[in-house]
């Protein structure tokens, strides 16, 4: 999923208050992790991630997770990855992007 400079600011501005859902530690991507920040991104659609490593690191993690998940990468910032994926029903929808 794609997201458009506006709508990737959006989203950054509505995780503002989020506290991190799930840690990325340095074993890294681990499959149990994933399913997790699935799990999460299922119940609110935007969570943020917090990632230990270098920041090289931290920014290939954030990637592959997004792409793990097909979900879309709104921004890191630091040691923390914003993550969204629009859920599948339109009724349980919590975030309405233009």
């Amino acid at each position: 999923m794609e997201l458009t400079g506006t709508q990737r600011k959006r989203l950054r501005g509505l995780a503002h208050s989020l506290k991190p859902v799930v840690q990325v530690g340095q074993q890294g991507l681990s499959d149990p992790v994933v399913e997790e920040v699935g799990r999460a991104l299922e119940r609110h659609e935007l969570v943020k991630v917090k990632i230990a490593g270098e920041r090289d690191d931290r920014r290939a993690l954030a990637a592959e997770l997004a792409r793990r998940l097909d979900a879309a990468l709104a921004g890191t910032l630091g040691t923390t990855a914003i993550l969204y994926r629009r859920h599948p029903d339109p009724a349980a929808r919590k975030i309405a992007l233009a």
